[in-house]
C-alpha cells in the first residue's frame, strides 16, 4: 500500500483527483490511499500520520519549496502536480508518477 498525501489549497477541490487515483491503482491490481488536505496543516499531517509521497497541487505550486522542505524532515519525497495531471483524466500519468 502506497500512503499519498494530496496538498492543494483548500482541501476539498483536491476530492477528484484522490477518487480518481485511486480508481486507477484499483484498475491496475495496485493498492494506493490519498489523503487531501489544505496548505496550512502539512507539518501536522506528516507528525502524526506515514505517508510514503507528499504531492503538491498546480494551485499551491508556488510553495512547492516550502513544502519539500517540510518533506525532507520526514524523509518523503515530495512531486508537484501538473496541470494536466490534476483532473481525472490524468490520474494514470500521475500514478505513475507517485510509483516510480
Amino acid at each position: 500500500m502506497t500512503n499519498v498525501l494530496l496538498v492543494c489549497s483548500g482541501g476539498m477541490s483536491s476530492a477528484i483527483v484522490e477518487k480518481a487515483l485511486v480508481n486507477e491503482a484499483k484498475s491496475q491490481g495496485k493498492e494506493i490511499n490519498v489523503k487531501a488536505i489544505g496548505s496550512g496543516i502539512v507539518r501536522e499531517e506528516l507528525d502524526n500520520n506515514k505517508y510514503d509521497v507528499l504531492l503538491v497541487a498546480p494551485q499551491v505550486k508556488h510553495m512547492f519549496n516550502s513544502f519539500k522542505q517540510i518533506a525532507d524532515d520526514f524523509n518523503i519525497p515530495t512531486k508537484d502536480i501538473a496541470p494536466r495531471e490534476y483532473s481525472p483524466l490524468g490520474s494514470k500519468a500521475l500514478l505513475d508518477k507517485i510509483l516510480n
